[in-house]
């Protein structure tokens, strides 16, 4: 095989929903400061019995039956999150022992915060170009909620919870182009998940002149590594951080043709989770073309970024 493809997605948030107007009773917010800043009308919030691995679990077992495909017939799950509580077992360990995978697969957790998707699935087409797997699920999942400061109005309004899953098999085209990934470790601060209880933190006017100034030459570099144009993109699917970062993103990027997806509306910041399940949700409606590119591209923690195209499955 020379490449790999995403052959099936899914997704899972909590039934709980946080409004706008909630936030408004907790803290010295509303609605219309929200909106305004970023984009957010609503998130989804996990209860106490709904631990990460469980938000992973939910969405993997999705992506599993659109893929038609038993547990047993992977042999590597990568989770990406940076809302674990236990260092051991990992996340991925937890949801193989809940999906019921007898046949032992490599289990790995990578925390590279909300790009850690983008990073993952490059890993997962690493892995199986190397020949050292042949089919992978790769998860997406945070609990932003546990970690959020809820007397911090300027953190508090963005977070939710939820997890995006997508299966990624060998293929003899490469469905899945390279990645470009990259950091600023002089940046690492401007978004922190630090302490004894781990608290959420950023400096958001820092990553907001990053990725308005930065990100736009980035993600034309991911298309050119792929051999397309901007204007060739079906979709674009940016971490959803904030909508007043999205917008002008893509429009910079030059992906004049593309869906662009706009998930934090309802769900909020999910970080890991965010890339995932939104792309997830645009497939599910039928807004992309099967085999169609679509532009994925994770920024933040770190401050880390990964992008590459992948074939619409």
């Amino acid at each position: 095989m020379t490449g790999s493809r995403v052959v099936a997605l899914g997704h899972y948030q909590p039934a709980g929903v946080l409004t706008n107007e909630d936030l408004a009773a907790m803290v010295d917010t509303n609605d219309e400061w929200i909106r305004s800043r970023v984009g957010i009308k609503t998130r989804h919030i996990a209860g106490d019995d709904e631990p990460v691995d469980e938000l992973a679990f939910q969405a993997a077992g999705k992506a599993l039956a659109g893929a038609g495909l038993a547990p047993d017939d992977v042999d590597l799950v990568l989770v990406a999150t940076s809302t674990a509580i236990d260092r051991s077992p990992n996340t991925a360990a937890r949801v193989a022992a809940k999906l019921g995978m007898g046949g032992g697969p490599a289990v790995m957790d990578l925390n590279v915060v909300c790009s850690g998707f983008t990073h993952a699935l490059a890993a997962a087409d690493h892995a199986i170009r190397a020949g050292s797997a042949r089919r992978a699920l790769v998860i997406g999942a945070d609990k932003m909620t546990a970690i959020t400061d809820w007397t911090d109005r300027t953190t508090c309004v963005l977070t939710g919870d939820g997890a995006g899953a997508a299966v990624v098999e060998a293929s003899p085209e490469p469905g899945i182009g390279p990645v470009l990934w990259g950091s600023v470790p002089e940046m690492g601060h401007a978004v922190r998940i630090e302490g004894t209880p781990p608290v959420f933190a950023q400096e958001g006017q820092a990553v907001y002149r990053w990725t308005t100034g930065r990100l736009p030459a980035l993600a034309r570099e991911v298309c050119e590594k792929s051999g397309i144009t901007p204007e060739e993109l079906a979709g674009v699917v940016l971490h959803q951080a904030n909508l007043r970062i999205i917008e002008p993103l893509a429009r910079k990027i030059g992906a004049v043709n593309a869906v662009v997806a706009r998930d934090v509306v309802d769900s909020g910041n999910t970080s890991a989770a965010s890339i995932p399940m939104a792309l997830s949700k645009l497939v599910q409606r039928g807004e992309i073309p099967s085999g169609a590119p679509v532009l994925l591209f994770g920024f933040g923690g770190n401050l880390s970024y990964a992008g590459q195209v992948v074939a619409c499955p």
